[in-house]
């Protein structure tokens, strides 16, 4: 017997018909091989698998044969064309293996997604991805500088205005915060901090930048790897290309930094070509 089910419909909690959104045909699939145990969870789409970066931007780019779940979440999350991050939670905890296949070329193997790995990749980074339309604000004030919650009444500001941070990095100093959200919500989000925080005794400046975009470097390899970071920023000051905010979590699976989107294609290839992801 082989059950057909659809995926992407679902319930609320009251019982309503509704749906999944994004990725919902991807999220219906594993908790379906989860729950059923099954060896392989197969999403087919139009990609042979996940790439080391955008074969539009990078002609040499490779498809990577394996990753680990974490690296996986990570390029979902850079806009990766293959599953949304919440569909590898079911799996995840099943510990159960994911692969990427095109359905265009189904003799191709695609992309296991596992927490096992059997090919061994000598370079610390495995792909570059950028993440355009995007908007980096600076606020900052003498006023922040030891006052308890300054961070967060930023953060709160924004929160209530619906807007989603997607990167932060502030100074030591702690008399600035950098932010970055998407483009499209700049407007927004400037008048809502102008109008909460700006000249009241906290902050004394507010600023922006709308023609930035994220690159981020990400590998699991990275994790306790000397001079990655290093690596990264002298390939791209080889370039003459200036950072303009730069952030990286406790995870160390990935490097986020901010250029001008008009240097993107050339800072992801400077680091394509430095970690040899071409040769892979």
């Amino acid at each position: 017997m082989v059950p057909v089910v659809s995926g992407y419909i679902a319930a609320t909690q009251e019982g309503v018909v509704t749906t999944l959104g994004r990725g919902g045909s991807d999220y219906t699939a594993t908790i379906l091989g989860a729950a059923l145990k099954v060896d392989e969870v197969w999403i087919w789409t139009d990609v042979d698998g996940l790439m080391t970066a955008d074969p539009k931007v990078i002609q040499e780019a490779k498809m990577l044969p394996e990753l680990s779940y974490r690296e996986a979440a990570e390029m979902a999350i850079f806009g990766a064309k293959a599953m949304h991050p919440r569909a590898l939670e079911p799996i995840i905890r099943e510990n159960t293996p994911a692969r990427i296949r095109n359905v265009f070329n189904p003799t191709n193997q695609g992309t296991l997604i596992s927490s096992h790995q059997k090919t061994k990749n000598t370079e610390a980074v495995k792909a570059v991805a950028v993440i355009k339309d995007v908007a980096m604000i600076n606020v900052g004030g003498a006023g922040m500088v030891g006052a308890p919650g300054s961070y967060a009444r930023v953060l709160e500001v924004l929160s209530r205005s619906g807007i989603n941070v997607m990167m932060i990095s502030a100074a030591v100093s702690e008399a600035n915060i950098s932010l970055v959200v998407r483009r499209s919500l700049l407007g927004r989000a400037l008048s809502a901090l102008e109008i909460a925080v700006l000249g009241k005794g906290l902050v004394s400046e507010v600023t922006s930048e709308d023609d930035v975009c994220v690159v981020a470097a990400m590998g699991a390899k990275m994790k306790g790897t000397l001079g990655v970071a290093s690596r990264i920023f002298t390939a791209v000051a080889r370039k003459g290309i200036n950072i303009r905010m730069i952030a990286q979590g406790s995870s160390e699976l990935n490097i986020s930094f901010v250029v001008k989107e008009a240097d993107s294609m050339e800072v992801v290839r400077a680091i394509h070509e430095e970690f040899k992801l071409g040769k892979n």
